[in-house]
């Protein structure tokens, strides 16, 4: 997995990921300090969703790639300490049980 992180990003890149996200019923996050990009796998961007969803403050969005049924990339919008925490959380699990089963 890859990762990054946009503390304050322009309004530019957030325009280009809320039209790259993938689900477009959702709402926009109301305040976005920070963004965190995770780029893997299919079953690993559904296990970071999920590590990062249960952290506090932070919203996740997949981003569409160029096969658009394909999720490749998430966002994670929030304050920039959530989204290095739930970054963090996703780097520990990856790292501490890639092929844990009930991880």
């Amino acid at each position: 997995m890859e990762f990054r992180i946009i503390k304050t990003p322009s309004q530019g890149t957030i325009d280009i990921l809320m039209r790259r996200k993938g689900t477009p019923s959702s709402q926009r996050p109301e305040s976005i300090d920070a963004v965190g990009l995770v780029q893997g796998r299919l079953i690993e961007m559904v296990v970071a969703a999920d590590i990062a969803e249960k952290t506090v403050g932070v919203t996740v969005e997949d981003i569409r790639g160029s096969c658009p049924q394909n999720m490749i990339m998430l966002a994670i919008f929030g304050d920039t300490a959530s989204v290095e925490s739930a970054l963090r959380a996703i780097q520990e699990d990856a790292e501490g049980s890639k092929y844990s089963a009930d991880g």
